[in-house]
């Protein structure tokens, strides 16, 4: 029974993406609150300056992390990638944490999307209420996670591009009203360098920037879904490094374009997370129905990050099945190729989130979400670590460089420089009072996952020299 159970092939998944849902996965996955609400918060604790070199400096570690990602997902496209990459060239046991962490991450992220939605529809309809809409798309993401990954994609694919869209006319509005082409509302001209350097360059110091850093890299989060989904992606060879280079020059296009709009529009003592910033600007430019309009984006950015996460947390399950860490039901597929079981229990872990945010928003809440951004952190600086440990298996093995099909410039600059960056990120979460809960919780949780993992493992063998000893008698 054991041994035949053993040799049954994994279920695989069907390679039915293209470049264009690779490329808005990822864009999908990363346009979310972060860049919507978070840049308020820089802005007002950064100063104008400090924040576009916040997000500069977030823009060189995403370009790090995903150059060294690009490499191992060409090389070995796997759905759950940077996990099973972690366990091969690192250990067993930080790969299977990697992967408890990424799971975490989404889930969190499920959840506070799912309520946040439902606040977005209550600015139309004040008298319903939020778990109404929360249920109707949570429906809504279910289904469209497990008709087909073909479906999936199509969805995220038209979710994104109305963020894209979005954001390009922000920018050309913004750009117009700061080279004076719009007047501004009150009749005021466009403060630009005013309000960069009014209140100094960086009126707080550096240590802000620092302190920032997971804010900023936690925007930015969601570029290593191309990891993920390239085992889902036909030819993976061609397709994965073109995603990756038009998603990180889209990202700094679009992310820095517009944190240098809200800076020079909106000053420092404005600047908060109450009203998304977005609204403000487009107030100051006088657009009618400015925050209907916004609040529209807003939930559709919103349902694409719910939609992503959905997909991105049932790989991980599926992928920690497959690796035989979780019960082989999670490994199980649908005739479409659909990991059902591992959406499933994923979907009610956003609900257990969703719940955890309305029954203990300032406890439980607060330190799930401070758990998932440190997660994203220490998944790049996983992937970073990878990267390091796999090109040098792969020159001591006595291959050559050629046999890569793509290759990340610069090693071992590249892995090394992202993962102190990721690590300094790490670092910064001390100093800021508000943020310091994600090492309290991040941390023992970390802890945890290895001490589980060993435990299975442990498990594990002893039903193995059981089985051993029976077949003896």
């Amino acid at each position: 029974m054991h041994s035949s159970e053993h040799n049954t092939p994994p279920e695989q998944f069907k390679r039915t993406m293209k470049a264009r849902h690779l490329v808005m996965l990822s864009l999908g996955g990363v346009i979310g609150t972060g860049l919507f609400f978070n840049t308020g918060y820089i802005i007002s604790t950064t100063g104008a300056a400090g924040t576009l070199l916040a997000y500069l400096i977030g823009a060189l570690v995403v370009w790090l992390v995903m150059m060294c990602l690009g490499e191992l997902s060409v090389a070995m496209p796997e759905t759950g990638a940077f996990h099973v990459y972690a366990a091969r060239y690192l250990s067993p046991a930080t790969g299977y944490t990697v992967a408890w962490l990424y799971w975490l991450t989404w889930t969190v992220a499920l959840g506070s999307s799912l309520t946040a939605a439902g606040f977005c529809m209550q600015y139309w309809f004040p008298q319903t209420p939020v778990w109404l809409w929360c249920l109707l798309f949570c429906t809504l993401i279910f289904l469209l996670n497990v008709i087909s990954s073909r479906f999936f994609a199509e969805g995220e694919f038209w979710f994104s591009i109305i963020k894209v869209v979005t954001i390009l006319a922000f920018i050309l509005l913004g750009a117009g009203a700061i080279f004076g082409f719009i007047p501004l509302k009150d009749g005021s001209s466009a403060p630009f360098f005013h309000n960069l350097t009014a209140s100094g360059w960086l009126p707080h110091g550096g240590l802000p920037i620092l302190m920032t850093m997971v804010a900023v890299n936690f925007a930015f989060s969601g570029t290593e879904l191309i990891g993920i989904a390239a085992g889902e992606t036909e030819n993976p060879q061609r397709v994965v490094p073109m995603a990756i280079r038009t998603t990180v020059a889209r990202l700094v296009i679009f992310f820095i374009g517009t944190v240098v709009v809200l800076a020079a529009l909106i000053p420092m003592n404005e600047a908060g997370i109450v009203k998304s910033p977005f609204v403000l600007v487009f107030e100051k430019i006088g657009i009618p129905y400015a925050a209907d309009i916004f609040n529209f984006v807003i939930l559709t950015a919103i349902l694409s990050a719910a939609n992503s996460g959905l997909y991105a947390s049932g790989r991980m399950l599926w992928s920690l099945a497959n690796q035989r860490t979780l019960p082989r039901c999670f490994a199980h597929m649908t005739r479409r190729g659909i990991p059902l079981v591992a959406i499933s229990v994923s979907m009610l872990g956003g609900l257990l989130a969703l719940f955890s945010s309305v029954i203990a928003p300032d406890t439980v809440f607060v330190a799930l979400s401070a758990i998932s951004g440190f997660a994203v952190v220490a998944v790049w600086l996983s992937i970073c670590a990878s990267h390091y440990a796999f090109r040098r298996h792969h020159l001591r093995s006595g291959r050559s460089l050629s046999e890569l099909k793509y290759r990340a410039p610069w090693f071992p600059l590249t892995p090394i420089l992202g993962f102190l960056l990721c690590l300094l990120a790490c670092v910064g979460l001390a100093f800021d009072a508000g943020q310091r809960i994600a090492l309290w919780c991040g941390l023992p949780f970390v802890a945890i996952c290895y001490g589980a993992y060993y435990v299975t493992q442990l498990l594990k063998r002893r039903e193995l020299t059981k089985d051993a000893e029976h077949v003896a008698e």
